[in-house]
């Protein structure tokens, strides 16, 4: 979990780009009342977050239903008191990240119902395709929409892709470079073709993720491991192109991970209101 204190620095920072020249807007000073509703349906994400940023302001959260909650048009995500002044000040940064947040939950938890109904141990995971300086928030949603983070930074784990392979000069080459690296992270291995996933299991990575394939190529490279005794001894990925619309067909593939851009960089943010009453 991450700390209080990292979330907090987090908004400051977000907050200090909306205040840059202070709100010049007035706003009488007093006690108020205010609550956040829900004008959309989908999974609440980032009500930790926000209740972290009104207390640091010294607003009372009374009541918030928890993250992960399934909201729908009408529903009352918290109820908040305080200064009137800090509330509307903090207001539009809280719901962004609100809306953002529980727009990627949605879209990942739909993900994972839809691959686990053929696949009940699949897991979806994100990608590192996520907006600079917001990747924690949009991972923390991932995780809970009920997806996996996959890495939150290159030190995670040894990803090796085209690039890499490229500048090694071959597969082979370059899954041995990564062997040097530290014996405490896994290796995980981009590849394009049935042939390179052999490989890769031959050189005894850890994970394979299978980049752009169809899901009859998958089926293939499965089956082909399988044959080999290998298919037990390493970690099956599968990504690229991978929406609401066709995870089923990858699912059902038996492919062991799904990861895919689509629920960080394309969620639809959900519709959030603050309401001073």
């Amino acid at each position: 979990m991450i700390p209080d204190f990292i979330i907090k620095k987090k908004v400051l920072e977000y907050l200090e780009e909306d205040l840059y020249y202070g709100d010049i807007t007035y706003v009488e000073e007093k006690r108020v009342r205010a609550k956040i509703v829900s004008k959309d349906t989908g999974v609440i994400a980032g009500v930790r977050v926000a209740k972290i940023a009104f207390e640091s302001f010294g607003v009372n959260v009374f009541e918030s239903i928890r993250d992960g909650t399934r909201i729908k048009n009408g529903d009352t995500i918290m109820e908040i008191e305080g200064n009137s002044r800090d509330i509307i000040m903090l207001e539009r940064t809280i719901l962004n990240i609100l809306m953002r947040m529980s727009g990627i939950a949605t879209v990942t938890s739909e993900m994972v119902e839809k691959a686990r109904s053929v696949n009940p141990r699949v897991r979806i995971a994100a990608t590192r395709k996520t907006t600079p300086g917001f990747r924690i928030f949009e991972k923390m949603a991932v995780e809970i929409g009920g997806g996996d983070p996959h890495r939150f930074g290159l030190g995670d784990c040894v990803m090796i892709k085209d690039n890499h392979i490229a500048v090694a000069g071959d597969l082979v080459k370059a899954i041995r470079l990564a062997k040097l690296v530290s014996f405490t992270k896994k290796i995980e291995v981009e590849v394009k073709s049935i042939d390179e996933a052999l490989i890769a299991a031959r050189e005894g990575v850890d994970i394979i993720m299978l980049d752009n394939f169809k899901p009859r190529e998958v089926e293939e490279t499965i089956n082909l491991l399988e044959r080999e005794n290998l298919r037990d001894k390493v970690l099956v990925e599968v990504s690229g192109g991978i929406t609401p619309k066709n995870v089923k067909e990858y699912a059902k593939t038996g492919v062991d991970i799904i990861s895919s851009g689509y629920i960080t960089h394309s969620a639809k943010a959900l519709d959030l209101s603050l309401i001073v009453s």
